[in-house]
């Protein structure tokens, strides 16, 4: 090897290093940052965090405020969207995977749920305050709620599932198929199992991001303040975001640590659907090998 090549080696080496300590870098300033994040709400949120906070109802004393109706419109919102986003986004994406054909068509419909992801919440907002609140009559509503949020996560939903779907091994489906089983026989009883560990991640994910949505329901009507608990899909709610916002909004520095506790509770249920999602890809990965 000449002098030449050497050189060029150790050239491509000294840059390899360097680009790696940029993106290390990088990272640390993401996670330092983080951390004194997590160590502010921690400091000013676990003196609020008890029993009395979780089952209190929101008050013009910061004292006396809870977050009860704000959960449970939070609950409310998150089973709805996802009974209504996951057969919808699941089948949308089995039917372009499975069924359509490669055309014109079907390939617009593909670009255009790729750039629906990249859409700001707030888009989805005004869409569901003219369609859901004003043009079909909900109203500022659960309902609404929850059809605007099932929008905005459909496309994150059908993208992911196309691409479990895809990792599904082709000789699976052709030797189901030889044996005589139908095309969506061979869908549900080989297509599916294999894939459900990243449908499953990848929706989980998805209602995870609804859960914290503020923009989108503060344009449909959610109430930022609220004395009771709803009791259908039709009634008017909160969420933890939108009770969150209102005591940040607040100047008093009383009001100011309460959000903090309110912003522990929703990290812990996003960190334990995203702990579910985690535990349901290692247990569909178990079965499969």
């Amino acid at each position: 090897m000449d002098n030449r090549s050497l050189k060029n080696i150790k050239y491509r080496k000294v840059k390899n290093n360097i680009f790696k300590g940029i993106f290390i870098l990088c990272t640390l300033v993401g996670v330092i940052f983080l951390i004194l994040l997590i160590s502010d709400m921690l400091s000013k949120g676990l003196k609020n965090l008890d029993w009395d906070f979780l089952t209190s109802f929101p008050s013009r004393k910061a004292e006396k405020s809870g977050i009860l109706p704000a959960m449970t419109g939070s609950l409310w919102l998150i089973i709805l969207t996802t009974i209504i986003s996951l057969p919808v986004g699941v089948g949308t994406a089995i039917y372009l995977e499975e069924y359509a054909k490669e055309n014109k068509l079907n390939k617009f419909i593909q670009i255009n749920i790729s750039n629906l992801a990249g859409v700001p919440s707030i888009i989805y907002g005004l869409l569901g305050l003219s369609v859901f609140v004003k043009s079909l009559g909900f109203g500022p509503s659960i309902l609404s709620g929850a059809l605007t949020l099932s929008l905005l996560i459909l496309p994150v939903i059908i993208t992911s599932t196309q691409e479990a779907v895809k990792s599904v091994p082709d000789a699976l489906r052709q030797g189901s198929l030889a044996l005589g089983v139908t095309k969506w026989q061979t869908i549900t009883g080989v297509v599916l199992p294999y894939a459900m560990p990243g449908i499953l991640t990848g929706s989980i994910l998805a209602v995870s991001r609804a859960l914290g949505e503020a923009a989108p329901l503060l344009v449909v009507g959610a109430a930022v303040y609220i004395s009771f608990l709803p009791t259908n899909i039709m009634s008017s709610f909160s969420a933890l975001p939108i009770q969150i916002y209102n005591w940040t909004a607040r100047p008093q520095e009383e009001f100011q640590q309460i959000a903090a506790s309110g912003i522990l509770v929703l990290m812990v249920v996003l960190l334990s659907a995203n702990a579910i999602a985690i535990l349901l890809r290692n247990k569909y990965q178990k079965r499969l090998e």
